[in-house]
């Protein structure tokens, strides 16, 4: 095996301190889970902490209840708040495990060279750390320049370390929020409405008579009002129309199921609106007064018809027709979902266009039942001085090739980190917070040759994920649990503000990612940027400006806030549009001004090769991404996946349930665990389906190392959306191995 100069290491095992205090963990574990069973009478001693969950980003608002002795019980909804509407998840009440994982990261640590000249981690201060990641910092913007680093966020850490690199001279931030999930729906709907989607999307399920589903698992997917709302839609007799080629578990609700050929959406949803318009079932009066491009848009639909559709997609076309009559029927209380993960193909901006224009036909933005008009209290932000202006950013390095790129792009900033990049613009240190990067963003052997070029990676994670053995430094933050954190102030139904603080005192040598952004800010010089001693300061500061405190605070958790604002157009009412036209642009102004196409075009994607099988991967109700797995309490209810095999495909192979499998990639990559196979008739018999999340290579993570097949290897034909630079990552193929594949050093010993 070749030797580079950043070898992953595997974190040594535990020192004895920190066993003991896993051993006292374990304790608070057992008696936390025995606990359930006590006599209802003492939770009148017990106390609560206001919180919103960080186990998924939903951030639903809730108490965490701790008994006499200091130990974590429960954790359950608070029911003021319209978010969550009083209830948590499976993942939102497992939080506990996430607290009490005797895993978690202990201490810092910094990469060295020992004595043998074998690099490991040593556990050090976190003095030691901090002044180690400032003097490489200091030493990167003289020798290259601020610009040169680069920050990969996700959640509510985000926030803090963004401050720190702007007051730092730099916006090269990114996340795979956005060019690895949501980014294409943004810029599609965007282009639409003149306002993006956000979080939550503001389809006002709860009031729909239809609602329809693309690819989009809700229910496995566990956005916890979504699922509320839905269930409410379906009690109140609301048609439900899926375009899967899986039967998920919305699908089996569905009134009418499409089992979709994948890389065909496009032509569906191209079909509907070509019945929407020629069948005359489009809302003309919304459209007249609202719209602009319908000319163009119906003539360019003209031959667009289900029969043509039935020939890519190979639904019925009668099926095609009819769904399309049943939306219209409901209209304008009927939405089509603009989804989550919204990366597929690499024409995805297009597709979620055509999403959002066939709202627009059925009079869905801005009515009941349809799209509502999201409200908000923005909590401000902390007076500071202002920041420095950076000779570059990413936008020098995106905008030219990605004109709607809205933020930065993490596999923009990924391709600026390899050597051979201009060395201008060249990324030469990483800062990774609340991400497992190496499991977010595709193609792992630009990853691993882009990291050869960094003279710094700084990883701060809760957890060992597998990013953290490729760091130069770890440092170990507190779960959502122990920590102050920026208030939860998104757009809703109704104006709210959620608040989290410390339920408990930190386990073991972690802080939270304020404190840890700050320390770093004083060590660089930065502290006229932190003009606050504490999170506390700030928060109440903030809460004052929106007529509240951090007392207050502390009592509700949750703060709803009169916007003055209406969620859904007055009948008649004129209203202007963010976009070119100050109308809603089925025709885009903004996309012909830029050379992109102006209107949706259905473009032929690759056919799986002979052998192989399209390969869909998902959620699971019980986990996030690949952060939850090693949850004690999550895993308990799923600790792996597998692969979903049709009946049919499955005899051509012998394989049965539970027959052990690898799976292998249309390059040639082989999953490098095993899982075993679900045989049903729930998918397509072209396609095979994979929960996202497990497959851990980490052995520290010891309740999921090794646990199921890790579908982000696997995915190495990556299409990149030429309009906002996101990763398509569904064209990809697999087959299967039945027996364990050999490996190459195995062969040559």
């Amino acid at each position: 095996m070749k030797t580079t100069r950043r070898e992953f290491i595997k974190i040594s095992g535990m020192t004895a301190a920190g066993a003991a205090i896993a051993g006292t963990v374990l304790g608070q574990v057992q008696k936390a889970s025995e606990s359930v069973n006590e006599n209802a009478a003492e939770e009148h001693e017990w106390t609560r902490t206001p919180t919103y969950c960080e186990i998924c980003f939903w951030k639903c608002a809730g108490w965490v209840y701790k008994n006499k002795e200091g130990q974590i019980k429960k954790i359950i909804g608070n029911v003021n708040d319209h978010h969550a509407r009083g209830k948590l998840c499976p993942r939102g009440t497992g939080g506990i495990g996430a607290y009490y994982d005797e895993d978690r990261l202990k201490k810092p640590l910094i990469r060295k060279v020992n004595e043998e000249g074998k690099q490991e981690f040593v556990e050090v201060e976190w003095e030691e750390a901090i002044d180690f990641i400032a003097k490489k910092m200091k030493g990167i913007k003289k020798k290259y320049g601020a610009e040169h680093l680069a920050l990969f966020i996700h959640g509510a850490p985000g926030k803090h370390f963004e401050h720190l690199f702007a007051a730092f001279g730099n916006e090269n931030h990114a996340e795979p929020a956005y060019a690895q999930c949501a980014g294409p729906r943004e810029a599609g709907f965007f282009a639409t409405f003149g306002v993006g989607v956000g979080s939550p999307e503001p389809a006002d399920m709860q009031n729909s008579k239809c609602i329809i589903f693309i690819g989009n698992h809700i229910g496995e997917n566990m956005h916890n009002s979504f699922v509320q709302e839905v269930s409410l839609a379906i009690d109140n007799g609301a048609k439900i129309i899926v375009a899967d080629p899986r039967l998920s578990t919305i699908a089996a609700k569905a009134t009418h199921w499409l089992p979709i050929k994948p890389a065909t959406d496009m032509a569906l949803l191209l079909a509907w609106m070509h019945v929407l318009i020629y069948d005359n079932l489009y809302d003309k009066e919304y459209i007249d007064r609202y719209a602009f491009g319908f000319d163009q848009l119906k003539d360019h639909v003209k031959n667009f018809t289900p029969e043509w559709a039935s020939g890519i997609t190979t639904l019925d076309p009668e099926l095609i027709r009819k769904s399309a009559y049943e939306m219209a029927a409901a209209a304008p209380s009927a939405v089509i979902h603009p989804g989550r993960h919204t990366t597929w193909y690499g024409d995805d901006t297009q597709r979620l266009r055509a999403i959002a224009i066939i709202n627009a036909l059925l009079g869905a933005w801005g009515r009941r039942g349809g799209m509502y008009i999201g409200v908000r209290k923005k909590v401000p932000n902390f007076p500071t001085i202002k920041y420095p202006h950076p000779h570059w950013s990413w936008k020098d390095i995106t905008k030219d090739k990605y004109k709607n790129a809205a933020v930065g792009i993490t596999n923009v900033l990924l391709d600026a980190s390899l050597p051979d990049y201009p060395k201008e613009h060249q990324i030469k240190g990483w800062f990774i917070a609340g991400t497992s990067f190496i499991n977010s963003i595709p193609d792992r052997k630009k990853i691993f040759k882009a990291m050869e070029n960094q003279e710094l990676i700084v990883v701060v994670d809760t957890m060992p994920m597998e990013m953290t053995g490729y760091a130069d430094v770890v440092l170990p933050e507190t779960t959502y649990l122990e920590r102050y954190d920026y208030a939860r102030d998104g757009k809703n139904r109704v104006a709210q503000v959620a608040f989290r603080m410390p339920a408990t005192e930190p386990l073991y040598d972690s802080k939270p990612a304020w404190w840890i952004a700050r320390k770093l800010g004083m060590k660089l010089g930065l502290n006229n940027y932190y003009p606050w001693r504490d999170m506390e300061e700030v928060l109440d500061w903030q809460f004052k400006q929106i007529g509240s405190s951090l007392e207050e605070m502390k009592q509700i958790g949750v703060k709803t806030v009169d916007s003055g604002e209406d969620i859904y157009l007055r009948e008649g009412e004129d209203y202007e549009f963010n976009t070119n036209t100050g109308k809603i642009e089925l025709y885009s102004t903004d996309f012909a001004e830029k050379g992109y196409n102006p209107l949706p075009t259905y473009t032929k994607h690759e056919e799986a090769p002979p052998g192989y099988y399209y390969f869909v991967y998902g959620r699971a109700p019980m986990h996030t991404f690949g952060r939850t797995q090693n949850n004690p309490n999550l895993n308990d209810l799923m600790d792996t996946n597998t692969v979903w095999i049709n009946p049919k495909t499955a005899k051509l192979w012998g394989i049965e349930n539970g027959t052990e499998i690898w799976l292998q990639n249309q390059d040639g990559i082989v999953s490098e665990f095993s899982t075993k196979a679900r045989v049903t008739e729930r998918i397509r018999p072209d396609s095979v389906y994979l929960v996202h999340g497990f497959g851990h290579n980490r052995n520290l993570l010891k309740k999921a190392f090794g646990k199921g097949i890790n579908d982000v290897p696997l995915i190495t034909n990556i299409k990149v959306d030429p309009i906002m630079g996101g990763t398509g990552m569904r064209n990809n193929f697999v087959t299967f191995l039945l027996e364990k594949p050999v490996k190459e050093e195995e062969v040559e010993s």
